[in-house]
C-alpha cells in the first residue's frame, strides 16, 4: 500500500507552541477564562474574581499583553483588559472540554477512538 507523505507546515506548530507557552501558568489560564466569560475587566475586577495578589496579576497581564494575547485600554487610573487573539479562547475551551473523565475524549494521534 502506497502512503502519500505530506510535508508538515511547521509554522502552524511554532505559532501554537508560542501561544501555549504564553498561557502556561494557572494564573494566565484563569485570566483567559475570566475574560472569556466577561469581555472586558479591570485589573481590580480580575483581582477580586481570582483572589490573587495584585503584583502577580499585573506581571502576568503585562506579559500576555506584550505577547499579543491581551488588549489593554486605559481609562483614567484604571486599566481594562480583553482578549486580543480569539484563538486563545478557542484553545482554552478545547482544553477544558478534554478532561477525559468518562473516556469519551480519548483520541489517538491518528484520529481513531481509543474506546473499546
Amino acid at each position: 500500500m502506497n502512503k502519500i507523505v505530506r510535508k508538515i507546515d511547521r509554522s502552524q506548530f511554532e505559532e501554537a507552541a508560542y501561544i501555549l507557552k504564553a498561557l502556561a501558568h494557572e494564573t494566565r489560564l484563569c485570566v483567559i477564562m475570566q475574560l472569556t466569560q466577561t469581555e472586558e475587566l479591570s485589573v481590580s475586577e480580575l483581582r477580586e474574581k481570582m483572589d490573587c495578589e495584585q503584583s502577580l496579576l499585573s506581571h502576568h497581564l503585562t506579559d500576555m499583553r506584550a505577547k499579543g494575547i491581551l488588549n489593554c485600554r486605559r481609562e483614567g487610573k484604571n486599566s481594562f483588559y480583553s482578549i486580543r487573539d480569539k484563538r486563545v479562547t478557542n484553545m482554552l475551551k478545547c482544553m477544558m472540554s478534554c478532561d477525559g473523565s468518562d473516556g469519551s475524549n480519548d483520541i489517538s494521534l491518528h484520529g481513531e477512538s481509543n474506546r473499546n
